[in-house]
């Protein structure tokens, strides 16, 4: 088969398979104050297994990086994935110039996936230094938020909705949620470069 073909077919497999998104039911809107939906959860930063064990597996808390900033947030549905690696991280990566300009802190992109994948992820897109990728490893992030998808047809399990948000001092401002997570449109960096 073609890698072309094989790419499109990946791409639409969600939809064909009838995979929706969950953002109808979503608990967060603009407004919501992340750090009181999530008040104990923590994120880990991306980094190498050698790295985690030197830091004894810390963890990030959600007011470590939200609080008194301004940040550009985007999740995506799995790491090494197709549309995640060739569309929806190419689109923060080509604006990071923008978003500094506009005055945002930090651009973070986070997965239900560990932090020493996503930490393999980010250095094959190489694109770490610009961005800082988290990982969701057990989806607590997520399932506070209500931005969780089943993705088990395509062999993923649960997984984030494909999703962006603009978030000041832990106050959602503007947030987007795809309504197929096989598609790059309403969360990628234009969207959110334009509600800044």
């Amino acid at each position: 088969m073609k890698p072309d073909l094989v790419k499109r077919l990946t791409k639409s497999l969600p939809a064909t398979l009838g995979l929706k998104s969950s953002s109808s039911l979503a608990k967060v809107t603009t407004g919501t104050e992340i750090l009181s939906i999530a008040p104990n959860v923590s994120l880990q930063k991306a980094r190498s297994w050698d790295e985690g064990v030197a830091s004894n597996f810390s963890t990030t808390p959600l007011i470590d990086i939200f609080k008194d900033k301004k940040v550009v947030i985007f999740g995506i549905p799995g790491a090494f994935t197709g549309v995640c690696s060739e569309e929806h991280v190419p689109t923060y990566m080509e604006n990071i110039d923008k978003f500094k300009a506009k005055g945002i802190d930090t651009v973070i992109c986070v997965s239900i996936n560990d932090p020493y994948v996503m930490n393999e992820w980010a250095e094959k897109l190489q694109c770490k230094d610009a961005i800082e990728f988290y990982g969701d490893f057990d989806g607590s992030f997520h399932k506070s938020l209500k931005l969780v998808t089943n993705l088990s047809n395509v062999l993923l399990g649960t997984r984030s909705e494909r999703w962006s948000a603009y978030v000041v001092d832990g106050v959602i401002k503007d947030l987007n949620v795809e309504e197929d997570p096989s598609v790059v449109t309403v969360s990628a960096a234009q969207t959110i470069l334009e509600q800044i």
